[in-house]
């Protein structure tokens, strides 16, 4: 047996033979697919328990940890491999969001967690769980209660794992820049310190020429003591060979021994050329100004933190189950306490077990999911737009100018499409928060400036059958103020309908986005004058 095999196995029978966590598992295992791992391999699928005692007889028979499905199911023993897709959705009750935050130091995981529950708390949503991954990461999850049963004419439950899948990439992209800022505006070594790694761990060095990251090797310096007709001979090692020396065939001895660093793009190292090479911290090159900076490190990937993303009966490791490789248990933690969270608060037999599910509100998470649709849905059509002027088949200039960035300095009252013009006389029912959302993102894209916008939406708050919280509209405005401007939802989208705003005119049969009506107009009459 292994080390961490022999110490995960030394406390399991007693761990899952304390009552409370059989209890707080067989509770969270409800209608979901939950598989035993026993150490390496898991146990045969579709698997559930029905009772505590199901736990006690896993752990007898060699499971070392327990994991379950993010999908709910009416009875997950009937899931078959063989089923068809109109037969899982049958199946299927709903889904929880699971987000699974992946990273190889812990402090860079708590930050990560604490940017997710910040933007989340933004989005509306209140009632998050969160739990330790037993490694290095952290588990945070939102009830199926909390998402809307129905969207666009699709059943929520059916769209799993492509809205899941969409919500984790517009959440890990809006939280990418604040991450790296948040990383490397704390002190060097007290960040080393904290996630247990060296200072050096946290630098890179880059060639000066090319600006890729170099390659640390060792310089060894190798002589003969028998014959001393050798001399020195200094190799790059690439093995831990001895080298022998050709004149006696002895052995050769080693001298010294230096960290050299090699960029193989440039065919350079800092022996020869020590001038080539700079030692900067982690994605930072000195000089640079600090825009240049963001967009190098987001277009590098350098952050080494991310969502997982989830797949068709994806599993995730169940709340107080054990880890085998550091023999901790997935812990409940309070999610504003991220921060004070260390290692030894996941040690076994040392905790309480607290609920790891929380209760919901019913569409709690409804604006999340509709912009994280939009989002996706808008980068998509970029992404289409932008890949056909490599084809010869250019789109027209019209189809051109929803990519450019255009300012209408005189945004007169007839250029507003009639949905908006309805939004700005007040909302009479619920729905304040989407028509929020769509005014400030219709706004920003025909370049209105910070001052004029937040007068626009104080004014326009002002006529609602509520007004909507100052320090609410505020951070919307300074997040939005942030983020690049985006379209608001193209006119096919239910918003307009849910708030009774959509009374399209003639124009608006002819156009997909508020944006578009304004600018078709705005060009209309230039054009005529």
């Amino acid at each position: 047996m292994e080390l961490k095999e022999k110490r995960i196995r030394e406390i399991t029978l007693m761990y899952y033979s304390m009552p409370e966590i059989r209890k707080t598992i067989l509770q969270f295992s409800q209608n979901r697919e939950c598989i035993p791992q026993y150490y390496e391999g898991f146990g045969k699928r579709p698997d559930n328990f029905q009772y505590e005692l199901d736990i006690l007889e896993q752990v007898r028979k060699g499971a070392t940890s327990f994991h379950c499905s993010e999908e709910l199911w009416q009875d997950p023993l009937e899931i078959s491999t063989e089923m068809k897709e109109n037969e899982v959705n049958e199946l299927r009750i709903g889904w929880d969001l699971l987000l699974d935050i992946d990273s190889p130091y812990l402090e860079y995981s708590k930050i990560y967690a604490e940017l997710l529950i910040d933007v989340l708390k933004f989005h509306g949503i209140e009632n998050i769980g969160i739990k330790f991954s037993g490694s290095k990461g952290f588990h945070i999850i939102i009830p199926w209660k909390a998402f809307p049963n129905e969207i666009y004419g699709q059943k929520t439950k059916n769209m799993f794992p492509e809205w899941p899948r969409a919500i984790c990439e517009y959440l890990s992209e809006t939280i990418k820049p604040k991450l790296i800022e948040k990383i490397y505006e704390g002190n060097l070594k007290e960040i080393a310190e904290k996630s247990g790694r060296k200072e050096e761990d946290l630098l890179i060095m880059e060639c000066n020429q090319c600006h890729r990251a170099a390659e640390k090797k060792e310089l060894v310096t190798w002589i003969c003591e028998s014959c001393k007709r050798l001399g020195e001979i200094s190799r790059i090692e690439k093995n831990k060979r001895i080298l022998k020396c050709p004149e006696c065939g002895i052995e050769l001895s080693e001298k010294t021994r230096e960290k050299i660093w090699i960029c193989e793009f440039c065919n350079i190292n800092s022996y020869k050329s020590p001038l080539n090479f700079g030692t900067i911290r982690k994605g930072f090159i000195p000089g640079e100004d600090k825009s240049t900076q963001k967009e190098r490190i987001k277009s590098e990937q350098d952050i080494e933190a991310d969502l997982i993303l989830v797949a068709p009966r994806h599993l995730f490791r169940m709340p107080y189950s054990l880890h085998e490789k550091t023999a901790l248990a997935s812990v409940v933690i309070d999610k504003d306490k991220i921060k004070d969270f260390q290692i030894t608060d996941a040690k076994p037999f040392k905790f309480k077990p607290k609920n790891f599910y929380p209760n919901a509100a019913e569409n709690e998470a409804k604006e999340l999911l509709l912009q994280a649709l939009d989002w996706k849905e808008q980068k998509q059509s970029k992404e289409q737009y932008l890949k056909s002027l490599t084809s010869p088949n250019l789109q027209s200039s019209i189809d051109k100018k929803d990519y450019q960035n255009i300012k209408i300095t005189n945004l007169t009252e007839d250029l507003l499409p009639p949905c908006v013009k309805l939004i700005l006389k007040g909302i009479k029912q619920d729905g304040r928060k989407r028509a929020l959302f769509i005014l400030i993102n219709f706004f920003k894209s025909l370049g209105l400036d910070n001052q004029e916008l937040e007068n626009k939406i104080n004014e326009w708050n002002e006529k609602n059958y509520k007004p909507l919280k100052q320090g609410y509209i505020r951070s919307q405005l300074i997040w939005h103020n942030r983020q690049e401007a985006r379209l608001p939802p193209n006119c096919d989208k239910t918003h307009y309908k849910d708030l009774a705003v959509c009374k399209p005119d003639e124009l608006c049969r002819q156009i997909k986005n508020p944006v578009n009506y304004a600018t078709r107009k705005f060009f209309r009459g230039r054009r005529r004058r």
